[in-house]
C-alpha cells in the first residue's frame, strides 16, 4: 500500500503523505498500533518515514531507529493511558498490571499489552521453583529442606563444598538445596513475585541469563572471598533479579506507575535484608557439629552485583538488541573477566595459600 507513495522505491515516504495514509486507512488498524504510528509521524524530525519501520510495527517488531524516533521529541499520543481503559477481562487486567509493574514508558506498556500472547508462558521461573525446590527436595530426598545443623547435610551431590570445587556442576546445582524452611520460603516468594512478571515481559532468555549469571557469580564469590565455606540456596539468582528490578524502578522513578511503589520497594528490601542478615548470623554462629561449617552469605552479594550491572541493562532495554548497547558489552566483559579470575583463583590460590579446609563430606 505504501508503494504508491514511494514511486522511486527509496524505502521512505514523506511525513505528510504518511499522515494522509493513516487518516484514510486508520479505521482498519488496531487503535494502539494507530497511536504508535501517529506518534512516529509526530516525532520524526527528518520529514520522512521508513517503510521498514511500518512493516516492523505491523509484524510486532521494532528496530532501534523506530524506537528512537518514537522517544525523540514531544509525542502527541491520541488516546488515553492504558491504565484508564475499562471493560477488560481478568487476563487483560493481569497483563496490564504486569506492564505497569515492570515498564517505565507508556508507549512500551501499550506495545507489550498489545503483543503479549502468553506463548510461551513464563516457564523458566516456574520450572526452577517447582521442579528444583519442591520435586527434588520433597520426592528424591524425602524432605523439603536440608537442616544445616545436622552433620550429614554436606553429604549431598548438589551443594558447593570447597573440597569438591573441581566438580564444576556444584557451582550451579547448589541452588537446589536450602538451609531451612525459612530460607526456602523467602527465596520462593521473591522468585515468583518478581521473577515471573519479569519473564512475562522480557522473555525466558534474558531472565534466565540474569538468574544463571547471578547463581554462578554467587558461588564464585564464595570461592574467592569465603574460601572455607560451602554454599546452598538460590539467593544468588534471586538477588540478581530483585536487585535489577529495584534498580530499574529507582532509575526510572517518574515513569514507573506501579501502585505503592515506595511501599513495595521497602517490603522487598526488608525481606532481602532479613534473609541476608540471617545468612550472616548463620555463617558465624558456632556449628553444633564442628568442623562441619555453616553456608556462606557471599552468594547474596555476588547476585546483587550481577543485578545492578548486567541485570539493569537487560531490564532497561526492553525489546532492544543488547549487542547494540555499549554499556552491555562493558558489563559483560567485566563479568567474564571476573569469572576467568575466579576460575584461576580456584585452580591456584587454594594450594598457594595453604588453607586449612573442612574435611570432605
Amino acid at each position: 500500500l505504501l508503494s504508491q507513495f514511494d514511486p522511486d522505491n527509496t524505502g521512505y515516504i514523506s511525513t505528510e503523505k504518511f499522515r494522509s495514509l493513516l487518516q484514510r486507512h486508520g479505521s482498519e488498524l488496531d487503535p494502539h498500533k494507530l497511536e504508535v504510528l501517529l506518534a512516529l509521524a509526530d516525532s520524526n524530525s527528518e520529514g520522512r518515514i521508513c517503510y521498514q519501520d511500518f512493516v516492523n510495527l505491523m509484524s510486532n517488531k521494532r528496530s532501534n531507529s523506530f524506537r528512537q524516533a518514537i522517544l525523540q521529541g514531544n509525542r502527541r499520543l491520541c488516546s488515553k493511558a492504558l491504565l484508564e481503559e475499562t471493560g477488560l477481562s481478568l487476563s487483560q487486567r493481569l497483563i496490564r498490571h504486569v506492564a505497569y509493574e515492570t515498564l517505565p514508558r507508556e508507549i512500551d506498556r501499550k506495545w507489550y499489552y498489545d503483543s503479549y500472547t502468553c506463548c510461551p508462558p513464563p516457564w523458566f521461573m516456574i520450572t526452577i521453583t517447582i521442579v528444583a525446590f519442591f520435586l527434588y527436595n520433597g520426592v528424591v530426598l524425602d524432605r523439603f529442606v536440608l537442616q544445616v545443623s545436622h552433620p550429614l547435610y554436606l553429604k549431598n551431590a548438589l551443594l558447593y563444598h570447597p573440597q569438591l570445587r573441581a566438580q564444576a556442576w556444584r557451582y550451579l546445582t547448589y541452588i537446589f538445596m536450602h538451609a531451612g524452611i525459612e530460607h526456602l520460603g523467602l527465596n520462593v516468594v521473591l522468585q515468583l513475585l518478581v521473577g515471573v512478571p519479569l519473564e512475562m515481559v522480557h522473555g525466558a532468555a534474558r531472565i534466565s541469563f540474569v538468574y544463571v549469571a547471578g547463581v554462578v557469580a554467587g558461588s564464585l564469590a564464595v570461592s574467592v572471598a569465603d574460601m572455607r565455606a560451602p554454599v546452598v540456596g538460590s539467593s544468588g539468582g534471586v538477588y540478581a533479579l530483585v536487585s535489577a528490578h529495584l534498580a530499574n524502578i529507582v532509575m526510572n522513578w517518574s515513569g514507573m506507575k506501579c501502585q505503592f511503589k515506595l511501599l513495595r520497594m521497602a517490603v522487598a528490601l526488608i525481606c532481602m535484608s532479613f534473609e541476608f542478615g540471617r545468612a550472616v548470623w548463620l555463617r558465624f554462629h558456632p556449628s553444633a557439629y564442628p568442623p562441619c561449617p555453616h553456608p556462606s552469605f557471599m552468594a547474596h552479594l555476588g547476585g546483587v552485583m550481577v543485578g545492578i550491572t548486567l541485570g539493569v541493562i537487560i531490564l532497561r532495554n526492553y525489546e532492544q538488541r543488547l549487542q547494540d548497547q555499549t554499556l552491555w558489552w562493558i558489563f559483560l566483559s567485566i563479568y567474564v573477566i571476573f569469572v576467568l579470575f575466579a576460575v584461576f583463583w580456584n585452580i591456584f590460590a587454594y594450594s598457594l595459600l595453604d588453607l586449612k579446609l573442612p574435611p570432605p563430606p
